[in-house]
């Protein structure tokens, strides 16, 4: 039988997503990842002062290439649990992810003029990396999950710079969050579910 978790067939992994306690953190790591969406639009407010830099622009697009001058890494793809993706490959990226946007504001928030909203959201990225190595742990309890992303060099000669990349941080954490809030929604047990498993 095909493995979906390393070492742990289909069943298996069913059971363990079907756990009271694995349900209890997935619904707190997708409320919290909904908390950091929901405070990314005050966030961008508070500190972009740049009148073309725009949360949801069709423009975001064209500044893909300032990303890598900049030297913003992307984030971690994410896609459904399959076969050949399985819980363990998406809970590690999500953390990855999460340290890797919470290392980046750590980067411009210094050359910011307004830093309270920007460290607010940092504390909220910390607390979902927390749940999700937390459900890590449940998959692969000898998971060595590391707790800081290695150092960033990005390149913010001027003001003008810092806006970009805090701006793109922003725009890249609001779509990954998104996609973490998809992945985490599929694997949650609604009580209809739960009432047709224990008839």
């Amino acid at each position: 039988m095909a493995s979906t978790a390393r070492g742990a067939p289909l069943p298996q992994l069913r059971s363990l997503v079907e756990d009271p306690h694995f349900q209890e953190i997935l619904h707190r790591s997708r409320s919290l990842t909904q908390k950091v969406l929901l405070s990314i639009p005050d966030t961008h407010k508070s500190c972009i002062h740049t009148a073309t830099l725009q949360l949801n622009s069709s423009e975001n697009v064209k500044l893909e290439t300032m990303a890598s001058i900049l030297g913003i890494p992307p984030a971690p793809g994410l896609r459904a649990i399959s076969e050949n993706f399985t819980l363990e490959s998406s809970l590690r990226r999500m953390h990855e992810g999460l340290l890797l946007h919470r290392g980046l504001l750590s980067s411009v928030s210094p050359r910011l003029e307004v830093k309270t909203k920007v460290a607010d959201l940092m504390d909220d990225i910390r607390d979902v990396a927390v749940q999700i190595t937390k459900m890590l742990k449940m998959v692969q309890p000898e998971a060595a999950v590391q707790s800081t992303t290695a150092p960033l060099s990005i390149h913010l000669p001027g003001d003008y710079e810092v806006q970009v990349a805090t701006h793109l941080t922003l725009v890249q954490l609001q779509s990954f969050g998104q996609d973490m809030v998809r992945v985490l929604r599929s694997l949650e047990q609604s009580d209809e579910e739960e009432e047709e498993n224990d008839s």
